[in-house]
């Protein structure tokens, strides 16, 4: 497919072939959900822990003798039908991540830039840095590139300047063509491809 290749003022200054593999094929979506759910899920840091009995401290005596008393058998304070004592079926500390089939995530980033491509929020630009590495210096380009309020850069290589400058705008997620995310991807108002990680993403997934 054909895109055009805007200037940082926002001008168009000519045009580029982008893979139809990675921005004209069938949409998944339920490849875009598991890599979705997946990302989700690995980020859990799942340290919710409970105490149950055996964890509670307390005396291990039988709080009262078991007949006579005209009360129910207690057996600990411990119990978790005692105020205070331990949890039934608590969360514990576990680990949520889990592994993806490659060729999973690699349609979802494919069916992501396919959508985005489709629906006129994506826009390739001509590769920039931000010499002075000022974030005011950045939002005023992005400014001339787009009016959205949840933007993702994709670069190619990892610009230092570029980072710098983009750090503290809370709206901009930067990523890498090779190590992109679907989270932030797919919910993005815009999606802004430098050139070379245009052409990049066709080479990296066409493989």
């Amino acid at each position: 497919m054909e895109a055009k290749v805007l200037s940082t003022a926002g001008k168009e200054v000519r045009t580029i072939s982008l893979s139809d593999d990675v921005f004209a094929r069938e949409v998944s979506e339920g490849s875009i959900y598991h890599a979705i759910r997946n990302e989700l899920a690995n980020a859990r840091v799942g340290t919710a822990s409970t105490k149950t009995r055996g964890f509670v401290r307390y005396s291990g005596r039988k709080p009262w003798r078991q007949k006579g008393t005209g009360r129910a058998r207690a057996g600990s304070r411990r119990s978790p039908i005692w105020v205070g004592g331990g949890t039934t079926f608590g969360p514990q500390p576990r680990d949520y991540s889990y592994r993806l089939p490659r060729k999973v995530k690699r349609l979802a980033f494919e069916s992501i830039l396919t959508q985005k491509a489709q629906d006129g929020s994506l826009t390739v630009v001509e590769d920039f840095t931000v010499e002075s590495g000022k974030t005011r210096d950045m939002a005023a380009l992005l400014g001339t590139l787009t009016d959205k309020k949840r933007v993702v850069l994709i670069m190619k290589d990892d610009d230092e300047m570029v980072k710098r400058a983009a750090r503290n705008i809370p709206w901009l997620r930067f990523l890498n063509y090779g190590r992109l995310r679907a989270h932030d991807l797919y919910y993005a108002q815009q999606v802004i491809v430098m050139e070379s990680a245009a052409s990049a993403l066709g080479d990296f997934y066409s493989k």
